[in-house]
């Protein structure tokens, strides 16, 4: 289920929260930094599991916020590494699973700490920082919609 869905107008700028969000089909959420940008595949979109982020605040006693992670869709229930190299659904959007979202320097600047250094940041993401997708059908996705996997 998707819990929060954010995008940035430009690199760097503050993420700022949808409740929906409008795709078009090859170019990503509207309005987004990445969108029409294909300079590799999976950029249209990022995905990271809620689940991950409450996990790394449990482990390190911090209380980052989902927006920290610069993802732009926050998800409950669903393995994002499973999708890897699948097609996957929410509402009438089409989606495919390209790669995995791995932690980058900027995210390691932003959870750095005194405490934690940005390298360890980086570390507790690896594998957990979520999904590069490609946006297939453009149209409307919301908070709370299903993800569900295309059968084959």
């Amino acid at each position: 289920m998707i819990e929060e869905i954010y995008i940035a107008p430009s690199r760097g700028a503050d993420q700022f929260q949808l409740s929906i969000a409008e795709l078009v089909q090859g170019k990503g959420i509207i309005g987004d930094r990445n969108f029409d940008k294909s300079n590799w595949p999976g950029q249209n979109i990022t995905f990271i599991e809620i689940e991950e982020i409450e996990s790394f605040n449990r482990a390190f006693n911090r209380s980052i916020k989902s927006s920290s992670t610069r993802r732009n869709i926050i998800t409950r229930g669903i393995r994002l590494n499973e999708l890897v190299g699948k097609t996957f659904i929410i509402g009438e959007c089409r989606f495919r699973g390209i790669e995995l979202c791995e932690p980058c320097s900027i995210l390691g600047e932003i959870l750095e700490t005194p405490s934690m250094k940005k390298h360890e940041a980086i570390r507790a993401f690896v594998k957990k920082g979520g999904l590069r997708a490609d946006v297939l059908s453009s149209g409307t996705i919301c908070v709370n919609m299903e993800i569900t996997q295309e059968a084959l």
